[in-house]
């Protein structure tokens, strides 16, 4: 007994030191720039009773409103049975009166303390649905517990094996007894036709268990969620697979609630959703540029999908530069978000550098990026999105089709002469795109001089909703020689130039792209902090023979070397 004990301390003792070195090599909280992803679910009768690990049964999974938001799970007993409540919180802030003190910890350990509703097993964590799992850890109290019930419980141990043991041989001594006797009246005794024998009788119960162990299983993956408590308030757009509507996200413990909005397909337009949907649950699309994704579900009763984002009150880039025209400093946040977010989708590592799969959206237009209150741009409509996985095929991709919008698609798309087997051709599309809504930025921003009514690309030179043989034949939007008098707005256009260029090679990439507009504001902020005089930047520029401004010469020569031409020479070309 004293062995037994002295195994069970040291076994204990090992497993402690373990999980505290784990503890200490996974990164902390801080090492996450983007929000969390947690399960969250109000309080819910739970399994669990306090020992071992268990699950939360929680089926919501939701993205943490902040990058700080840890995972945390609570667990009460009270008298009817148990609950558990999971949820994300600040480590900053109490919970119940309580201070969270392990969040960077990878499992969910629970600990009893004393707060508000009394006294609670609470756990944080800071990796991904981290609180799904309940690991409650033995007290002392239940180690000396443990030991006494086994200490106990070793003689009937003991003796169970005995007897097993002899109900083990005494079972083959009477089934050789009873081979002998068979043996020898073989002759006499016959088995009758159909007759089941105990391996029979065991396979039929061992599919009787796989069944309903199958069907159990079936259950639980075709188990719907109670859908969340949203009220559609407004319908604010619509397109060629669904309906986005304003709506209020009603919190459960309180008459408040959160503006989200809901992209509605009906049932015929599944395939749309489910690509969007998968598009969205990868983690690695997460970007301040992307749209902020909540949750899918399915609405069978109403027959229709929904997908629950967050909601931006300024509409759309087609509808805000409709009715706004925008400043140098609007076109500057406005451009160089938008290709930060094509950047980050055609990206095939993260900023950490870890690996992702980079992904084309193949339906880049005005009407599919966001204006958010900071006047950056996040992207949206991921329904004919792609990911460019390098176990594609030729076929697969081939079998994408000729998606997309006609107006913004690019010219190889329109002949149908992409390249299937590079997968930059698809992303050299998405370029060409781009390009056309940087020019309809451009196109309403007070700098230029005369800005006319919001037109989209091409205007009226074709059709509203033209069809791919009516763009075979149009060139490229018109950009006068009045836009390039400010030295910012002849950079910009250089670089939508070179972004739809009809060889696809020759296009810049989404990075380039963003890294050029990033260094024309710094340059312009530069000759700007310099500039002696009262106005920030000189919207026109007038260069005297007889006169020398060394800042502006300065700048010319930065865009010179930053395009890779002569600045002079692209504005007479274009």
């Amino acid at each position: 007994f004293q062995i037994l004990a002295l195994i069970i301390f040291k076994w204990n003792s090992v497993g402690f030191s373990s999980s505290s070195r784990e503890q200490q090599n996974i990164p902390g909280l801080s090492m996450y720039p983007i929000s969390q992803l947690c399960k969250f679910c109000d309080r819910q009768s739970s399994s669990c009773n306090g020992t071992g690990s268990c699950m939360s049964d929680c089926d919501i999974t939701s993205v943490c409103s902040s990058h700080q938001d840890v995972c945390v799970a609570i667990w009460v007993e009270n008298g009817t049975g148990f609950t558990v409540e999971t949820l994300c919180h600040s480590p900053s802030v109490s919970l119940y009166g309580i201070m969270l003190d392990d969040y960077n910890s990878s499992r969910c350990v629970m600990k009893e303390k004393n707060s508000t509703r009394g006294m609670v097993h609470i756990c944080s964590c800071s990796e991904e649905e981290c609180n799904d799992k309940l690991v409650f850890v033995s007290t002392a109290k239940d180690q000396a517990l443990v030991y006494i019930i086994l200490v106990s419980l070793l003689p009937l141990i003991v003796m169970g094996v005995l007897v097993a043991v002899v109900i083990h041989w005494h079972c083959v001594n009477r089934r050789r007894q009873l081979g002998r006797k068979w043996d020898s009246n073989v002759k006499m005794c016959k088995p009758k036709a159909g007759g089941l024998d105990c391996r029979d009788t065991c396979a039929f119960m061992g599919d009787d268990d796989g069944s309903d162990s199958s069907s159990m299983h079936a259950n639980n993956l075709n188990h719907n969620t109670e859908p969340l408590p949203i009220e559609l308030d407004l319908l604010v757009g619509k397109g060629r697979f669904a309906q986005v509507y304003k709506a209020k996200l009603k919190q459960t413990s309180s008459a408040q609630f959160e503006t989200v909005a809901v992209k509605i397909f009906p049932c015929e337009e599944y395939a749309s959703w489910k690509n969007e949907k998968d598009i969205f649950f990868n983690k690695d699309l997460r970007h301040e540029n992307i749209l902020h994704f909540l949750t899918a579900e399915e609405r069978k009763a109403e027959k229709q999908y929904w997908l629950i984002t967050a909601f931006h009150p300024s509409g759309n880039l087609q509808e805000y530069l409709t009715h706004h025209v925008i400043s140098w400093e609007e076109l500057q946040a406005l451009s160089s978000s938008l290709a930060r977010g094509v950047a980050h989708l055609h990206s095939d590592r993260l900023a950490n550098g870890r690996p992702k799969v980079p992904i084309v959206h193949r339906d880049l237009k005005s009407s599919n990026v966001l204006v958010k209150n900071d006047l950056t741009c996040c992207i949206c409509d991921f329904g004919l999105a792609l990911c460019l996985d390098s176990s594609l095929s030729v076929d697969d991709l081939a079998n994408s089709g000729q998606v997309g919008t006609a107006r913004y698609m690019a010219p190889e798309v329109l002949e149908a002469r992409l390249n299937l087997e590079n997968i930059e051709s698809f992303k050299q599309t998405d370029i060409y795109s781009m390009a056309l809504v940087l020019w309809e930025m451009t196109s309403r921003c007070e700098t230029i001089g005369d800005v006319k009514d919001y037109e989209p690309a091409f205007g009226s030179k074709v059709r509203q909703h033209p069809y791919v043989e009516n763009m075979k034949d149009s060139d490229r939007p018109d950009i006068p020689d009045s836009w390039l008098r400010h030295q910012g707005i002849l950079a910009v256009c250089t670089t939508i130039k070179e972004c739809w260029d009809h060889d696809p090679e020759a296009r810049l990439t989404a990075h380039c792209v963003a890294t050029r507009l990033a260094e024309i504001e710094e340059e312009l902020d530069k000759l700007s902090s310099r500039s002696s005089s009262a106005e920030k930047i000189r919207y026109e520029v007038h260069i005297p023979v007889a006169m020398e401004i060394p800042e502006e010469e300065q700048f010319l020569r930065r865009m010179q070397s930053l395009t890779g031409f002569s600045l002079h020479d692209k504005q007479a070309s274009l």
